[in-house]
């Protein structure tokens, strides 16, 4: 058998008393029970952090603007030297002041509004959907709704609405609405059996003659305030939008497709007139300051014509914005025109107002 070579220790054989393991000292046992005790520590502390902390907010709130992107306003309203009213989606009604400041009035109403008027820069009404009438006398700062009005059960937008002197309203809608007020949009009266027919808008002539239009080219006449009717069809088959005088006897009418119609008999004969577009025309106007009709129309189309209609020019506000419009009103500084967004149009120039400016094209 060979020998173990000098300069090599034997190993000694390990006892069994000498494999059992050495207790932990007091600092290990403290630092294992700290690390499981860890996590739990943690979600203690998120529950309460969840339950007993209020987040602060940081910063300032930014505030949208008044006139924002996706508004769409049907109605426009002189308010005098104060500037003009616009009623639209949601049942927002913005004053815009003659510098261009704009300030957003409390309808009350989230309904969209088609229409607006005042009768001064006190008292103002405003129509709208599910037939929403609401009227304010204390120059807008607060408008209070209407509930007496007539209701139909099937449909009740109210679309125009138009006033006239010692508080006098009229306003026109769906399912044949024609209603009268005559205390600022207090108390109204149906003046009109229901029907299944749509009137689009009314003209007051004075001394109790009123012109209506409406859907499928017709028209109503009264000679006497509303209490009786005359019923015109036209020559046309598209709905009517949209009716204005400049005198009794000087008339005009535009509607779907491009129509417009013209009297000069005070409403005894309606001839077609060829408006050079086709778009549909929702709105018309007398400029009695610039001599002239204006006309509102889609894809950013407006119509000019003389007071005899024999010359009519058309075009566009901005080759770049194809906005419809629902309203025009004239100003001694230009046309208003209220829609998918407002401006004004003067000097063959078309200055959007707000956040409804197109944007800048390459």
């Amino acid at each position: 058998m060979d020998r173990i070579p000098e300069n090599v220790t034997p190993t000694a054989t390990m006892s069994p008393s000498s494999r059992m393991l050495s207790p932990r000292s007091p600092a290990k046992m403290l630092t294992d029970t700290l690390i499981m005790l860890l996590p739990w520590s943690i979600i203690a502390a998120l529950l309460w952090a969840a339950f007993f902390i209020k987040p602060q907010p940081v910063g300032e709130t930014v505030q949208p603007p008044v006139l924002e992107r996706r508004d769409q306003y049907y109605g426009l309203a002189s308010n005098g030297d104060k500037g003009l009213w616009l009623a639209g989606s949601g049942g927002k009604i913005v004053a815009l002041s003659p510098n261009g400041d704009t300030r957003l009035l409390a309808s009350g109403t989230s309904k969209s509004l088609q229409d607006i008027a005042t009768w001064d820069t006190t008292h103002g009404i405003a129509v709208g959907n599910d037939g929403v009438i609401i009227t304010t006398g204390d120059g807008g700062q607060t408008w209070v709704p209407t509930t007496n009005a007539p209701r139909s059960e099937v449909a009740n937008k109210l679309v125009r609405v138009r006033v006239a002197a010692d508080g006098v309203a009229w306003t026109v809608g769906e399912m044949g609405a024609l209603l009268h007020s005559s205390d600022y949009g207090k108390q109204w009266e149906r003046r009109r059996p229901e029907e299944d027919n749509a009137w689009n808008d009314l003209a007051l002539l004075g001394d109790g003659q009123i012109w209506v239009v409406g859907e499928f080219g017709q028209m109503l006449y009264s000679s006497d305030n509303g209490q009786t009717w005359t019923e015109h069809k036209s020559e046309v088959e598209s709905s009517l939008m949209a009716v204005a005088f400049r005198d009794p006897l000087n008339g005009m009418a535009v509607g779907l497709e491009g129509v417009v119609l013209v009297t000069r008999d005070g409403g005894q004969s309606w001839q077609s007139a060829d408006s050079g577009v086709a778009v549909h025309l929702f709105d018309v106007v007398w400029d009695a300051a610039h001599a002239s009709w204006m006309v509102a129309g889609d894809q950013g189309v407006w119509l000019r014509a003389d007071a005899e209609v024999s010359d009519m020019r058309h075009g566009r506000f901005d080759s770049h914005d194809m906005s419809w419009h629902t309203r025009a009103l004239p100003t001694p500084e230009g046309t208003w025109f209220a829609g998918a967004n407002v401006g004004l149009w003067a000097n063959e120039r078309w200055s959007p107002v707000g956040n409804h400016a197109p944007q800048p094209t390459n």
